[in-house]
């Protein structure tokens, strides 16, 4: 394999293994150094009981063969007709009974065989002195004297071979053995190193499960369990503990700050309105009094004034919100709201179609802002689209006893990348035309949620445009008599 290959390849391993557990990283590398020590003790623990073993068989078969050709005698007979022949005492077959899978020929001097046991024998061929393996049989050689009336008169030679099947049977098995237990060591390491990694990385899960349970609870103040052991575990958790406490004073600060920063612009807002109420009591006075530039130019004040009004009444609106401070609600309709709202807009329309289907949509609420709601929605789509687009506004409730005001135009849409800032305080679209603050989705999203809802940009349902969507929790829209006196209304304000 080509160098970069190989260096690829493990690049890979690497990747795939940082990308594992840690306990099961730890776990593995301790059962792939078991595995390599055991490897090493199996072989050579394996190496040397397999040679013992073989040098043990091979010696046993060199002294029996040593002990065969003594044991044998080996006479000369002559016969009454004076012939001679050979008389092998005991029989061989004494021999190869005694010892199960062995051969044993005697041969002569020229290697002509004179007896054999048993029959039918495996041929090793002539005899050799040097051992040898043939047929899966260790074989070799010995002589032995030839005596005629007790003196000896020449030598055979007895071949001894025996069966090595057991002998590597059992080298097998010590084999199997080592093998299994190789095996059998790793996989025990391997369990035995994920119990005590799981055991280790207990404290860190403990710590992981707080700061999610932290993080989904948005409570710096919980208290991160300390490991009871000295170690990097217990000083990662004091770590964290102190962090939380720090997040939790900032926190505590921060909140602090912004509810001292909403009372100031309550406060300021609440005194703004009386001087600007005289401001404009006598900027009208001298818009109508004045004449030419004079009276241009308090016209020209008394506009200014009048948005300055407005953007104070935003900001102590949002700062009441925002400081959650405690309304007297009431029951009221959205459906008379929205009408209530157009009619004030009508006169604004500037060649906008405003179709209203106003359908009951009871809630417990305070009743100006709801139409403060309606009025900037409504505003909303008059200033952002151009002149012979129509406005649908709707109202009515939804089976999971929600009520609905859709305000819904066939204008250019919202900007993909305005759509996540749009309810945000001071954001303005480019098409904004009429010169506003940035504040009156806010607003409507500050009144949706302080009256327990929300407002949403969804898809419109038909072609271009934007669809707003806001749901209020609904209130009981009948009387005490139990019956319905609240009959839709459909209106259409050009």
């Amino acid at each position: 394999m080509p160098r970069a290959a190989s260096r690829r390849l493990v690049a890979r391993v690497s990747v795939a293994f940082d990308r594992l557990p840690i306990r099961v990283r730890l776990a593995g590398v301790s059962a792939l150094l078991t595995f390599v020590i055991l490897c090493v003790f199996a072989v050579g623990i394996g190496s040397l009981t397999v040679h013992r073993i073989r040098q043990d068989f091979n010696r046993e078969v060199n002294e029996k063969a040593e002990r065969l050709s003594g044991q044998l005698n080996i006479e000369v007979v002559i016969g009454p007709a004076g012939g001679e022949h050979l008389v092998i005492t005991p029989n061989l077959g004494y021999f190869t009974a005694a010892s199960e899978h062995s051969v044993i020929r005697v041969f002569g001097i020229d290697h002509s065989v004179l007896a054999e046991s048993p029959a039918h024998a495996p041929w090793f061929g002539p005899p050799e002195v040097t051992p040898q393996t043939l047929h899966n049989y260790r074989v070799l050689a010995r002589s032995a004297s030839v005596r005629l009336d007790g003196v000896a008169r020449g030598h055979v030679f007895v071949q001894y071979a025996r069966n090595i099947s057991e002998t590597e049977a059992t080298v097998r098995r010590v084999e199997l053995f080592l093998l299994l237990g190789v095996l059998g060591g790793t996989a025990l390491a391997l369990l035995a190193g994920l119990a005590i990694a799981r055991r280790a990385m207990a404290p860190i899960a403990q710590l992981t499960s707080t700061a999610a349970e932290i993080a989904r609870t948005r409570d710096p103040s919980r208290q991160v369990p300390e490991p009871v052991a000295e170690d990097e575990v217990a000083k990662l958790a004091r770590t964290l503990q102190g962090m939380l406490r720090e997040l939790d004073a900032a926190r505590s600060e921060t909140e602090a700050a912004l509810a001292r920063q909403r009372q100031f612009v309550a406060d300021a807002s609440h005194e703004l309105r009386t001087p600007l109420t005289s401001v404009l009591a006598n900027l009208e006075l001298l818009a109508e009094t004045l004449d030419g530039d004079q009276g241009d130019a308090a016209s020209s004040a008394l506009r200014s004034s009048r948005r300055m009004r407005r953007l104070v009444a935003d900001l102590l609106l949002l700062a009441r919100n925002d400081a959650a401070k405690p309304t007297v609600r009431e029951h009221c309709d959205l459906a008379h709201i929205v009408v209530e709202a157009a009619g004030e807009l009508g006169a604004l329309a500037d060649g906008h179609e405003i179709v209203i289907d106003a359908r009951a949509a009871p809630v417990h609420g305070v009743r100006d802002e709801l139409h403060r709601v309606a009025v900037n929605l409504m505003e909303n789509a008059l200033r952002y689209t151009p002149p012979g687009t129509e406005i649908r506004v709707t109202t009515g409730t939804t089976p999971a006893a929600l009520a609905e005001l859709v305000v819904e135009d066939d204008g250019p849409g919202i900007p993909p990348e305005l759509a996540e800032t749009l309810f945000e305080r001071f954001v303005r679209g480019a098409g904004d035309r009429g010169g506003s603050f940035g504040l009156g989705l806010a607003i409507v999203q500050s009144i949706a949620t302080s009256h327990g809802g929300g407002v949403t940009l969804e898809p419109p349902l038909q072609g271009t445009g934007a669809r707003f969507v806001v749901r209020l929790p609904a209130a009981s829209d009948l009387d005490d008599d139990g019956q319905h006196h609240r009959p839709p209304l459909e209106t259409l304000v050009n």
